[in-house]
C-alpha cells in the first residue's frame, strides 16, 4: 500500500511542487489548501493527488480534515507566508497576527491533529517548511523572522519530545525562492516591488528545487533523520549578501 502524505498550502508554489514530486515518487498525496479550484486542477494534472479543503488557521477545519483522513505517513507543514517589510516600529499588528496564525499555529494545529496517525504508521515523517529567516534575522523582516524562529523552535522541541517514537522530524529551511505568490503577497499585490526582490539574481531557487530536497528527506531509510537542511541559491551567500548582475 502506498504511503499517504499530507501537504498543506498545496494550491501553489512550494506546496504544489511538493505534491507533484511526491506523487511522482509513488506516494498517495493529499493536497490540502483553501482554494479548491486550484487543487482540483492539480489533481486533474497529476495522478496520485487527492484534493482536500483545509484552512490551517481554523481548528474546526483542521479537526474535520483529520477526521476524514484514514492514515498519514508523512506530514509536510508547508502553509505559511510573509506580510509586509515595515520596520518593527511601524509594523502592523494584524500582519504579525496573521503570520503567526498561519506559520506557527497552523503548523501546531496540524501537528497535534495528525501526530497520532504519524506514530501509528510505524515510520512517520514530520516536515516543517521553515526559512533561513528562522535562523538569521534581517531588517524589515521582524514579523516573518519572529514567526519562522518560533516554527524552528517548535521543530527542535518536537524532535526532543518525540525521541523514541517512530517519527522523524525534519526541518527544511529555504533561502531565496522565486515563486508566483510569495513576494507578491508580501508586498500586498505590488508586482513591481515583488519583481525587484529577484532582479538581477542569476538563478534564484524554484519551488521544484525545494520540492526536490523535501523528497530526498522523506525518502531516506527509517533510521536516517535529516534534522535541518538549509537550501539557498548559489548567488545568495547570506540574507544580506546576494550576487546580482
Amino acid at each position: 500500500m502506498a504511503k499517504t502524505v499530507v501537504v498543506t498550502g498545496a494550491s501553489s508554489g512550494i506546496g504544489a511542487a511538493t505534491a507533484r514530486r511526491l506523487a511522482a515518487e509513488g506516494f498517495d498525496v493529499v493536497a490540502a489548501a483553501r482554494r479548491r479550484e486550484r487543487l482540483d486542477a492539480l489533481a486533474a494534472e497529476v495522478p496520485g493527488i487527492r484534493p482536500a479543503m483545509l484552512d490551517v488557521t481554523s481548528q474546526e477545519s483542521v479537526d474535520a480534515f483529520a477526521a476524514e483522513l484514514e492514515r498519514c505517513d508523512v506530514l509536510v507543514n508547508n502553509a505559511g507566508g510573509a506580510l509586509g517589510l515595515e520596520p518593527v516600529a511601524s509594523s502592523r499588528v494584524d500582519d504579525w497576527q496573521r503570520m503567526y496564525d498561519v506559520n506557527v499555529l497552523g503548523s501546531l494545529r496540524m501537528t497535534r491533529a495528525l501526530l497520532p496517525k504519524l506514530i501509528a504508521s510505524g515510520d512517520g515523517v514530520l516536515v516543517m517548511l521553515t526559512s533561513v529567516a528562522g535562523l538569521v534575522s534581517y531588517e524589515g523582516g521582524g514579523g516573518y523572522c519572529a514567526a519562522k524562529h518560533a516554527q524552528t523552535s517548535m521543530t527542535e522541541t518536537l524532535r526532543l519530545e518525540l525521541c523514541g517514537e517512530p517519527v522523524r522530524v525534519v526541518e527544511i529551511a529555504p533561502g531565496m525562492v522565486q515563486t508566483e505568490e510569495f513576494s507578491l503577497t508580501r508586498f500586498r499585490g505590488d508586482a513591481e516591488k515583488a519583481a525587484k526582490v529577484y532582479e538581477g539574481v542569476p538563478g534564484p531557487l524554484t519551488a521544484d528545487d525545494v520540492a526536490d530536497v523535501i523528497s530526498f528527506a522523506v525518502t531516506r531509510p527509517a533510521h536516517v533523520n535529516i534534522d535541518r537542511l538549509v537550501i539557498r541559491p548559489r548567488a545568495q551567500a547570506a540574507q544580506h549578501k546576494v550576487h546580482r548582475v
